[in-house]
């Protein structure tokens, strides 16, 4: 034991973890590099790019290691490029962890779902302001405990570095033991150094960990919680009826909302702009058709609701006004712009794109909500605000506070999406959508993937903003008593097609096309409708 402590303390091995240390962070620090510019390769639109990449991963991570350092460091030479023993250990660890960390680092970029990109998009954010802001926050923190093994497994293929003669721990460890006989001391000593540093390498991870959680309890909780004896309130789990008390459906709208004015809605949209104008729009996937042939006008304050099976086109269509699809051909202006080209008809970067629906100005408000899952309700609101429309951070917390308060969720401002009902959620997407003032807002399925319970607040925000703000909205819907209510106008789409367009009122209780009238029954819970 007295010889083990001896080699433990022993500067010669300390030297030799010094070593260690410079080669592991080196390699990890060049890998971490390399592998974020592997990893932009391999998640490119050029395709030449991610063919190089992969052919690069294929290279260094099917040769070993060893052959890479000895390379280095004798191979180079030959071309001019003298390297010292250090320098090539840690330029070899570099180039080996490198597609290692790219394929870490690329797992966990298409790990965050796609709804986040397309929120992101739908808010006029460039694709690095979405990258940057959005996608990586999320990715990260999912890839903390792959890096941390990738930590530790640089930090013993150091050990290959003795190849080269580059002192570091096993190569000094080998070099002790072979002078004084004593392996099993020096070896068990040179262990615990590995040991050691392994260990501080997991203590890392963890507070990183902990720094990036953002359920953690807040200080105040953590000092209660090693308090047992002051009494603390215990959460309790929100059921249906409960999340339906807090959302307040008690005050909410009654059963049918009170009748629109038509006629003076009618005589105002008569006198109204076009802002939305499609001709002749074709989309397929593949070669199943999904759009064929859409023609469609909508006038500047109108509310047009959009129904039809599901696989119709209804919300292909909405995502093709604020181009976040494609499409074979066809046109689409929003208040006379074209957002996908130029005046010439080239096509646009997609920077230019995203600066085009930031000043065209259309809101979307997804099915599945699309909230940042990694910001707090007030944030989904102020970010964009900053990110795109370059306000101050204190004008865009008054905005987004302002629209919680008129959506009724200032109570839940600092709430993270997780901890929202669907229709809280679908509230603070509603009230993210109208943050920059767009002037159309689409809304894709809005109620779908709520609780019947709270299908009521949402549906009375939507309708207090068609009454209030005379905003141009386009509602991809089931909700018929709601189309009924809320929308002047109502399409019916099947196949891609429009199969009928009328006055909501009327098209709801009494449509023209047998199509229609099969596809409302269906759906109508009361008395049959004539066709």
């Amino acid at each position: 034991m007295e010889l083990f402590l001896k080699y433990l303390t022993q500067p010669y091995l300390l030297t030799g973890i010094l070593y260690t240390v410079m080669i592991t962070v080196g390699g990890l620090f060049g890998g971490a590099l390399m592998g974020m510019v592997l990893a932009w390769m391999q998640l490119s639109r050029y395709r030449v790019l991610a063919v190089f990449a992969r052919i690069y991963a294929i290279i260094f991570r099917g040769t070993p290691l060893i052959l890479q350092m000895v390379f280095a460091y004798n191979a180079l030479p030959l071309i001019g490029i003298k390297l010292s023993a250090l320098e090539a250990a840690v330029l070899a660890l570099s180039f080996n962890e490198a597609p290692f960390i790219a394929e870490i680092i690329r797992a966990n970029i298409l790990g965050v779902d796609r709804g986040q990109t397309s929120a992101g998009q739908a808010l006029g954010m460039r694709p690095g302001t979405i990258m940057r802001r959005i996608v990586s926050p999320q990715a990260f923190r999912m890839m903390v405990p792959a890096l941390g093994n990738e930590a530790v497994s640089a930090l013993k293929n150091s050990s290959l570095a003795s190849v080269i003669s580059m002192q570091e721990l096993t190569l000094r460890s080998t070099q002790l033991a072979s002078s004084t006989f004593d392996f099993f001391s020096i070896f068990f000593a040179s262990g615990l150094m590995y040991l050691v540093l392994a260990g501080l390498i997991a203590v890392l991870q963890i507070i990183i960990e902990i720094a990036l959680d953002l359920d953690r309890p807040k200080p105040q909780d953590r000092l209660l919680s090693l308090m047992p004896w002051i009494r603390r309130e215990m959460p309790v789990a929100q059921t249906a009826s409960a999340a339906a008390a807090e959302e307040g459906l008690e005050e909410c709208m009654p059963a049918r909302l009170p009748p629109l004015d038509r006629a003076a809605r009618a005589r105002t949209l008569a006198k109204a702009k076009t802002v939305l104008k499609i001709e002749g729009l074709v989309k397929s996937y593949d070669t199943r058709k999904v759009l064929d042939g859409v023609d469609l006008e909508v006038r500047q304050g109108q509310v047009v609701a959009l129904l039809g099976p599901s696989g119709s086109g209804k919300s292909t269509l909405l995502r093709c006004i604020n181009r976040l699809e494609g499409w074979d051909s066809g046109t689409i202006k929003v208040l006379g712009r074209h957002i996908g080209v130029d005046g010439n008809g080239f096509a646009l970067s997609p920077r230019e794109i995203a600066d085009a629906r930031a000043e065209v100005g259309i809101g979307m408000v997804f099915q599945n909500f699309n909230l940042f899952g990694h910001l707090s309700a007030r944030e989904n609101i102020a970010g964009p605000l900053r990110w795109v429309q370059g306000m101050s951070a204190a004008e865009a917390d008054r905005r987004a506070m302002e629209l919680l308060e008129r959506v009724g969720l200032t109570h839940r401002a600092d709430a993270l999406p997780r901890h929202l009902s669907g229709g809280q959620q679908q509230r603070v997407a509603i009230a993210r959508a109208l943050a920059p003032n767009p002037k159309m807002l689409l809304l894709d399925e809005p109620t779908s993937a709520l609780d019947p319970e709270l299908v009521a607040g949402v549906l009375q925000v939507i309708r207090r903003l068609a009454e209030e703000d005379g905003l141009t909205m386009l509602i991809s819907t089931h909700q018929i008593g709601f189309a009924r209510d809320v929308a002047d106008r109502a399409i019916f789409l099947d196949q891609g097609s429009i199969i009928e367009d009328g006055r909501a009122d009327r098209m709801l209780t009494h449509p023209e096309n047998p199509r229609t009238a099969r596809f409302l029954q269906i759906l109508s819970d009361d008395t049959p409708l004539s066709a």
